[in-house]
């Protein structure tokens, strides 16, 4: 296959640069760096009747979200939990924006955005905990957003896709809530990092093996952290009962592999999975779509998932 001639041109722009790499930076300055690209390559989201940064109490400190709430959105809406991506360690509230906006507008739902506690400054599970811990709030407190308590899902990014699949499994193993429907785009399934895709795209197609190793060096404190299922989803052992799942990968991605061997581990378990690779996309394409046409594409189907999904 050939790497989509809009994903190479920010591929050759960045093997191109002088800039510092991942590896070279504090977790600080990896943040910025993460801003300013975003900034450059992202797909600016619609308006919104509201956006509010809310605190959601909890033992360890206050999370704050951000809860956004499409024009035209009825009471007793649909509500979307998203979890940022870019490796448990940078990405945030801003970092995401666009993306809640589009699946807001997209889904007709209100997105709920969590801030959660980063590495290396918070190790595994703080983010994990943080997120479920999110979901309970809001199904616990959905009315307070004009949302339907009953009707919730929940998606994620890269390291945020990773998020979401423990959380799925969380909520299940733990009596809830309960879930309509997941999102797991090109996500961070198994810490393990021995996955072929790991040596047939690891360098030279932005996101690299190396800065996989340097991401999970942040978030995990050892080696057994990569035998929780909350840190690798794919070696969970409670899948049947999932909610149904939208997973998909990149075919120049690290992750392509364990992204598609989940998916077929939640199929095995029961699970209804639509999964779905880009056989000629880079990681971190769906927050390109200001200059990647794909990643417009598949918000627009994602969105038509989540709304067959809510029942809208």
């Amino acid at each position: 296959m050939e790497l989509d001639p809009q994903a190479k041109a920010i591929v050759d722009r960045a093997n191109s640069s002088d800039a510092p790499s991942i590896m070279d930076s504090t977790p600080e300055q990896a943040r910025k760096m993460m801003d300013a690209v975003l900034t450059m390559y992202g797909w600016e989201g619609p308006e919104m009747a509201s956006v509010k940064d809310i605190q959601v109490p909890r033992q360890e400190g206050d999370i704050t979200c951000r809860v956004f709430i499409p024009k035209g959105v009825a009471q007793n809406a649909p509500v979307l939990v998203y979890f940022h991506g870019s490796g448990w360690v940078i990405g945030g509230l801003d970092s995401h924006e666009n993306e809640a906006r589009h699946y807001g507008d997209g889904a007709g739902c209100i997105v709920v955005v969590p801030d959660y506690r980063l590495a290396p400054e918070n190790k595994f599970p703080a983010a994990a905990e943080d997120c479920y811990a999110v979901l309970n709030w809001v199904a616990e407190h959905a009315d307070k957003l004009g949302g339907n308590p009953d009707n919730i899902a929940i998606a994620g990014d890269s390291a945020g896709g990773n998020l979401a699949a423990a959380v799925s499994q969380m909520a299940l193993r733990r009596g809830g809530p309960s879930l309509v429907y997941q999102i797991l785009v090109y996500p961070v399934c198994d810490t393990h990092h021995h996955w072929n895709s790991y040596q047939r795209n690891s360098e030279g197609y932005y996101l690299t093996t190396t800065a996989m190793a340097w991401f999970r060096e942040q978030y995990l404190s050892s080696e057994e952290d990569r035998e929780d299922y909350r840190a690798s989803p794919v070696i969970g052992d409670q899948l049947s009962g999932l909610p149904p799942a939208l997973v998909m990968t990149a075919g120049f991605d690290p992750l392509c592999d364990e992204a598609e061997a989940y998916a077929e581990r939640l199929r095995d378990a029961g699970v209804e999975v639509e999964y779905i690779c880009y056989e000629n996309q880079i990681h971190g394409f769906v927050s390109f779509a200001g200059v990647i046409d794909d990643g417009k594409e598949f918000i627009a189907r994602a969105c038509k998932s989540l709304r067959a999904a809510f029942g809208s």
